[in-house]
């Protein structure tokens, strides 16, 4: 199985407490969506320590980046229901290259026909 992580879960993998977090990427080599390059480092960091984690972490990630299925995808998404244009992108790139979706916001995209989720969190 190959994973796409949400930004929550890179964020929340930074954080000194969630040693499981950064274990299950280790294991997993998951990848990542451009936009969450975006919306993690867009961050005015007052760690510094975090920042430069995250940095080398999104330097040694597969990042996939736009293509216009993805965006089609994303529009048709945001046409169905009200949805973040961040998300509507990370959805559609979880479904346009057949991976599991993994986040702590899994409400967020449950309604998506065929997605499939996982969160590592509630898997303690």
């Amino acid at each position: 199985m190959s994973f796409l992580l949400d930004s929550n879960i890179i964020i929340y993998a930074s954080k000194p407490n969630n040693e499981v977090l950064r274990e299950f990427i280790k294991q997993n080599v998951p990848s990542v969506s451009f936009v969450s390059v975006i919306e993690v480092l867009g961050f005015n960091f007052t760690n510094k320590e975090e920042q430069k984690y995250l940095e080398e972490f999104f330097n040694n990630s597969d990042v996939h980046l736009i293509s216009m299925e993805i965006i089609k995808r994303a529009t048709l998404l945001r046409q169905l229901r009200k949805i973040s244009l961040a998300d509507s992108i990370v959805a559609a790139t979880t479904l346009e290259n057949n991976l599991t979706l993994v986040t702590h916001n899994t409400k967020d995209f449950d309604w998506i026909e065929g997605i499939q989720l996982l969160d590592p969190l509630l898997e303690k």
